[in-house]
């Protein structure tokens, strides 16, 4: 037994209860040292890639003024129904989106119109208006997507494009001589629609002298000499030999040209006088409150001029330049298609996950993104125009999203940036920080501003790729 008992392992000093410790411990030695410390770390932070792209153009006076030549092309935007149970009604004002409507205000007249809307219902391949017939009706898409196919050189069906909620066709079922439909509408999904006879207007024109007068006016606008953009058109001559009298001609701008003013994001900065006067070391802590504030003011910043109604590009974009998937998902030919409504395109700018979607669709294909340069930082690319995240783009709870298409800069009439820079107490620029003083219970308070907004110089300028569909479906 007493073999036994020798061999037995020494109890470790830690392990002998009732014995003094024989060394510093690790709890008592922390007290004195230093330890390494991080600054305040933030989830919050993204690239803001958006921001770093923008062109800023100074704005001194506050407001920016875009100016246009005269554009007699207008309208061709989405109309806003009104759902009750199974049954959808068109708000009567929104029927001013038809172009030979647009700027009608006869609110008792619209009402009259939009009661004589008649809804349908349409299951997926059905078609709703074929090529070659008499263009008879107005058709609105309260809910759906509807394929415009035509037909090609050889007889064979070409796609025109796809209209989804709120777009609309046969607006020219309001005009004198309405003609026939060039393309067959088809249902590609479940579709509701409202539909407005010409009967059923030509009812309510004939009690309507201002109605009649006001779409003879419109008709007489298109008539006018324009360009393929819609502008005033400029009277040139070429290819001519010896002396023919040349064409005069002048250059026509918008009369109310639309003035962007700089929006604000704002907050007060509060920090006890104590903190700031005894834990400055080894960081300042004023310092890193502002900081941390800053972040979080432009990623403010970032979302206003993604989403903010009255100047963000979501909003901005105009419905000519804005274009839906064509299965669900982004592909490569709806990439392609997005890409060659403009010159120049500068960037892409997608969620995350519209990225990822995107990718999987090139998986499928064989194919796989480019790659660019962008300020030294390697990002995908599609036909060498990189492809930027973008996660203030919004994802719907149906799981769908939005890619844009930018040209960048005012030398190429793009989307522009705008700021004011050397502003009072200026920290960054268009970013200031004031001073607001010290109140009763000594806490220091600091006004943090930054003043920004954007401008979309011309239409084209900017492309929305809509219905992007971004969650995993299996194949």
């Amino acid at each position: 037994m007493a073999t036994a008992a020798h061999r037995q392992q020494p109890e470790q000093p830690e392990q002998q209860a009732g014995l003094a410790q024989l060394s510093l411990g690790i709890a008592a030695a922390r007290n004195l040292a230093t330890t390494t410390k991080s600054v305040p770390q933030m989830q919050g932070i993204s690239s803001r890639w958006l921001l770093r792209m923008l062109p800023w153009v100074e704005v001194k006076g506050g407001a920016y003024r875009v100016n246009r030549r005269l554009a007699y092309e207008v309208g061709d935007g989405r109309v806003t129904f009104v759902q009750e149970g199974a049954t959808v009604r068109v708000v009567p004002a929104e029927l001013g989106e038809l172009p030979l409507l647009r700027g009608f205000h006869d609110d008792e007249t619209l009402r009259a119109l939009a009661e004589r809307c008649r809804q349908r219902e349409y299951e997926p391949g059905q078609v709703i208006a074929e090529r070659g017939r008499a263009v008879d009706h107005v058709y609105l898409i309260a809910r759906g997507k509807v394929e415009k196919a035509g037909t090609g050189k050889y007889g064979e069906e070409t796609r025109r494009g796809v209209l989804t909620d709120g777009g609309f066709f046969g607006a020219q079922a309001v005009a004198e001589e309405p003609g026939e439909w060039a393309f067959t509408a088809r249902a590609m999904t479940a579709c509701t629609v409202l539909a407005l006879p010409r009967d059923a207007y030509k009812e309510v024109a004939a009690r309507s002298e201002r109605l009649r007068d006001h779409v003879r006016l419109r008709q007489d606008e298109k008539a006018r000499p324009q360009n393929k953009k819609g502008e005033a058109n400029i009277a040139l001559a070429s290819g001519h030999t010896g002396e023919p009298v040349l064409p005069g001609t002048f250059v026509d701008y918008e009369l109310a040209p639309r003035e962007y003013e700089l929006s604000v994001a704002q907050t007060i900065l509060r920090v006890h006088s104590r903190v700031a006067d005894l834990y400055n070391d080894p960081m300042d802590q004023v310092e890193q409150q502002l900081r941390l504030t800053i972040e979080a003011l432009r990623e403010r910043q970032e979302a206003e001029l993604v989403n903010n109604p009255e100047f963000g590009l979501l909003h901005n974009a105009d419905y000519s330049q804005r274009i839906s998937t064509h299965s669900g998902p982004p592909t490569p030919d709806d990439m392609d298609e997005l890409l060659s409504m403009r010159r120049g395109t500068k960037a892409f700018f997608a969620h995350p996950r519209a990225i990822s979607a995107l990718a999987r669709e090139c998986n499928k294909r064989g194919l796989s993104f480019d790659s660019a340069d962008v300020g030294g930082h390697p990002v995908p690319a599609w036909r060498g125009v990189p492809i930027l995240p973008c996660g203030k783009l919004p994802v719907s709870e149906e799981g769908t999203s939005a890619i844009l298409a930018m040209r960048l800069g005012e030398a190429e009439q793009g989307v522009v940036g705008l700021r004011q820079t050397g502003i009072p107490d200026e920290y960054e620029p268009g970013l200031n920080v004031r001073f607001m003083g010290i109140n009763d219970q000594a806490l220091i308070s600091y006004l943090v501003s930054t003043y920004y907004s954007a401008a979309v110089l011309v239409p084209d300028a900017l492309g929305v790729l809509e219905n992007v569909e971004v969650f995993h479906t299996p194949s």
